[in-house]
């Protein structure tokens, strides 16, 4: 087993974990959601939420198939690592900030 390897099975681990609370956290969200039940006042911002909560999830399985083909933490923009500060804020992110700017 090489040094990299070793070094990277924490990062991988970690990076599992926080991916793992977001999914916990964004499936509650969604159940809140649906729980609710939509009023006319407020139908339209519960499904806008609904969708986006939806986005996030498929995010967060994106990037556990990032993780499995061994390209998570590359920004998909420029292939260079993403900010180690910037996974731990948003774990299933594709992109660095200056990336990330470009694209918006």
């Amino acid at each position: 087993m090489s040094l990299d390897v070793t070094r990277a099975e924490p990062h991988l681990h970690d990076a599992r974990q926080r991916l793992e609370h977001a999914r916990t956290s964004r499936l509650a969200q969604l159940q809140a959601l649906d729980e609710t039940g939509p009023s006319t006042d407020d139908g339209h911002l519960l499904a806008v939420q609904k969708t986006a909560m939806e986005r996030v999830l498929q995010e967060i399985e994106d990037a556990f198939a990032r993780i499995e083909d061994g390209t998570y933490g590359i920004c998909l923009g420029c292939a260079k690592p993403v900010p180690a500060e910037r996974l731990e804020i948003l774990p299933y992110t594709r992109y660095c900030v200056a990336c990330r700017r470009r694209a918006a």
